[in-house]
């Protein structure tokens, strides 16, 4: 009689330290960020009343549709992850669990990364207007441009910034709007020569770009597959790696012509 009580205690007595160790493993930060579908911003248009394209010293042509850029939206640096959260996040599709380090430099202050993915977005600013005015064959001289983007960090609209700026000089009729006057959306770094490159994070870029009406998105090429993982109903991805590459296709697009999808 003796051994078939002590058993079920024994059971419950070792039962005691391995429940407490799961609730230490479910309140215990862990070395992870969550994100989620970010905003977007139309660069044809104005972000918080500023134009995020302002260019004077010459002729810019009238544009229609948008172009909306993309962001993801994490945890911050400082901001502690549980169990819960990450398990969360496995099991939802408009969320996904990241190394921190992958999403922030490891080691840094939460001032310090303001402060680099700041630097990186002026970056991306500059090369973005230096592939926009080689694809057109323009001087620096003789064009002034300025971007202006709150509350955006890192490189990965590079390639959106270009595209808009064809679009607004691009005014001599021999290629037409990138548009069509649709929504479109896209992500990607761009380098002065007009290279485009990966960014990370279009599963949920594509999920922000669908709520926010768009019906196309242009992906670097290398993400196709990513960007394809949770593809909303009705989105079109383009895949580019080259921002005359991407003009061309959105032209063509628009022309109903064929254009080759992921």
């Amino acid at each position: 009689m003796f051994s078939r009580l002590s058993r079920p205690l024994g059971l419950t007595l070792c039962a005691l330290p391995v429940a407490a160790l799961l609730v230490v493993v479910g309140l215990a930060p862990l070395p992870y960020a969550v994100a989620g579908p970010g905003l977007t911003a139309d660069v044809l248009g104005a972000d918080k009343g500023q134009q995020v394209i302002t260019i004077t010293k010459s002729p810019t042509r009238k544009t229609k549709g948008q172009l909306r850029m993309t962001t993801i939206v994490a945890t911050g640096p400082s901001e502690d992850v549980d169990f819960g959260d990450v398990l969360d996040g496995w099991f939802r599709t408009d969320r996904a669990v990241l190394p921190r380090d992958s999403v922030y430099p490891a080691g840094q202050s939460d001032k310090q990364i303001l402060k680099h993915n700041t630097n990186d977005m002026v970056e991306s600013q500059n090369d973005a207007v230096d592939a926009a005015l080689g694809y057109l064959g323009r001087s620096p001289k003789s064009v002034d441009i300025s971007l202006h983007l709150a509350d955006v960090g890192g490189p990965s609209a590079g390639l959106l910034f270009a595209l808009g700026i064809v679009d607004k000089l691009d005014g001599n009729g021999s290629g037409g709007d990138l548009t069509g006057g649709r929504t479109i959306a896209g992500t990607g770094t761009i380098d002065s020569s007009g290279r485009v490159g990966a960014v990370g994070g279009v599963s949920l870029k594509t999920q922000a770009a669908s709520r926010d009406g768009a019906t196309v998105f242009v992906v670097p090429k290398a993400e196709c597959g990513e960007a394809g993982s949770e593809l909303p109903k009705g989105m079109r991805l383009i895949p580019v790696t080259t921002l005359k590459g991407a003009v061309s296709a959105l032209r063509a697009l628009g022309r109903g012509a064929h254009v080759p999808s992921c």
